[in-house]
């Protein structure tokens, strides 16, 4: 550890957490970003819609309306200078029947209390947009603004960026007690203790467990389970845009879209659990997805799916983000309940945190050297012949492929390790990279990114992990080396 003292520590480091660092970093201040995973961004930023939400369907007045519109405004510059794939595609929120359309209507007239500009469409317009829309559509509501995005790399080059601006990230740190002793708070994990003037709770799913740490609350995070298909690479299009069906009060509903990385996602579920770490699918719930989707995009191609993988939402009781000081202390901020529209709303809460809570506490100086840009990600498969040609007789690593469905070098391999915020297991070097993403699913680069962790740390096979430090892929060698 290089440091036990900070000015702010933040517990957490998924989007919220990552892109707070990211900001404050920008501070003369020695900041601290703890997370309980062998990754940042693991657990609810890992597993999500990866839509950025154009703000149409939060309640007006709320928190999540006003951050949802906000931050949807500052994507195209944050992707810039992060260097992560967002396209503002648009979103079309349809109706099947004809006593859903005055519904559309209610969205309309909450999309302009909003300020978020919409446009209604009549059956003609919303199939010339989409011709695999079911053809009994009745009309959609469109918004524009909406967009998708890689939220793995997100919140991975936002740490990233963090720490090239000096924020120190310790993973594997689980929160078990905080105490508050002489104007200063003592954070123990079960490795270490971090003592910091500031401490940000932005700990997802457990923050109402770390809150509870300094007082009582009166709001709990109860989360909810969505259960998501990915569907290959595959054309002609199936979707050009979002295609959501009418909210209800379990959410935005089973959607279907692109992703910035040309698969298709379908889903989520959205029921109530008590488990945190409750990550399974079952069968049932992604039956009633797949009618569900199929309702508005019939002929989907589910032969093509090549996962399934369930998120968790931190839904919170007060059914809004909870963005506040403790009562009992201002210098402990919780950043509580941030789901659906959270991704979306995530570099406008890290500002609305810093200007709000942060700067009447603390003295905030502007750093001169703060550098907003990450250095660029060489993407091969993106590259003409006669660049790739040209990179490749620069470094023969980048002609070395590693993931044959996707089409990943050694040479990218190589950079990602070579970062500030490095993959530490084999989960973590798949979503900066896409090695193991593809139809195979890892079958058979695998073993060659285990053997290339392994190397670049300096360790055994057999200790190279999957994801967490305790899921080993390897049990033993069946034959020794000569």
């Amino acid at each position: 550890m290089k440091n036990d003292f900070f000015d702010v520590l933040i517990i957490g480091c998924g989007i919220t957490g990552s892109l707070l660092a990211r900001e404050l970093s920008r501070y003369d201040l020695n900041i601290a970003a703890l997370d309980k995973e062998n990754d940042v961004g693991n657990q609810t930023t890992n597993a999500n819609s990866a839509i950025i939400h154009s703000g149409y369907d939060p309640v007006p007045g709320t928190l999540k309306a006003k951050l949802n519109v906000l931050g949807n405004k500052m994507y195209d510059q944050l992707a810039s200078e992060l260097d992560v794939d967002f396209y503002r595609i648009g979103s079309l929120t349809v109706a099947l029947y004809d006593e859903q359309l005055p519904l559309l209507e209610a969205l309309k007239e909450r999309s302009a209390q909003n300020g978020v500009e919409v446009q209604l469409l009549t059956p003609e317009q919303v199939k010339e947009m989409e011709p695999n829309i079911n053809p009994c559509v009745k009309g959609a509501l469109y918004a524009p603004t909406a967009g998708i995005i890689d939220p793995f790399n997100l919140s991975v080059h936002a740490m990233e960026n963090a720490m090239d601006n000096g924020v120190e990230l310790f993973l594997n740190e689980e929160v078990i007690d905080i105490k508050y002793e002489n104007e200063i708070f003592i954070v123990y994990t079960k490795n270490n203790q971090y003592k910091a003037k500031v401490v940000v709770n932005a700990a997802g799913n457990y923050a109402d467990k770390i809150a509870e740490m300094i007082e009582p609350i009166d709001w709990k995070i109860t989360p909810r389970k969505g259960e998501y298909f990915v569907l290959d690479h595959f054309k002609p299009a199936l979707v050009n845009k979002v295609i959501f069906p009418l909210p209800s009060e379990k959410g935005k509903g089973i959607l279907v879209s692109q992703t910035t990385s040309g698969n298709y996602i379908v889903g989520p579920s959205s029921e109530e659990i008590f488990d945190k770490d409750d990550y399974s699918t079952d069968k049932p719930t992604l039956d009633n997805i797949r009618k569900q989707a199929s309702d508005m995009v019939p002929n989907i191609p589910f032969n093509q799916v090549i996962r399934t993988f369930s998120g968790l939402r931190p839904t919170c009781t007060r059914h809004d983000f909870v963005i506040e000081s403790a009562k009992s202390n201002n210098h402990f901020i919780i950043l509580g309940g941030i789901e659906s529209p959270g991704l979306a709303s995530s570099p406008a809460i890290a500002k609305y945190t810093i200007d709000n809570l942060i700067r009447p506490i603390l003295d905030l100086k502007e750093k001169e050297s703060f550098d907003p840009y990450v250095k660029k990600y060489i993407r091969t498969n993106r590259l003409t012949i006669e660049e790739r040609d040209a990179l490749i007789k620069e470094n023969s690593d980048y002609g070395k492929i590693i993931c044959d469905c996707e089409k990943i070098s050694l040479g990218e391999i190589k950079d990602a390790l070579s970062r500030n915020c490095p993959p530490h297991s084999v989960k973590a070097l798949k979503r900066r990279t896409r090695a193991g993403y593809g139809k195979c699913q890892g079958g058979f680069c695998s073993p060659r990114v285990v053997l290339l962790l392994a190397k670049h740390y300096g360790i055994s096979p057999l200790d190279v992990p999957y994801d967490s430090l305790e899921s080993k892929i390897l049990l033993k060698k069946i034959k020794e080396d000569n």
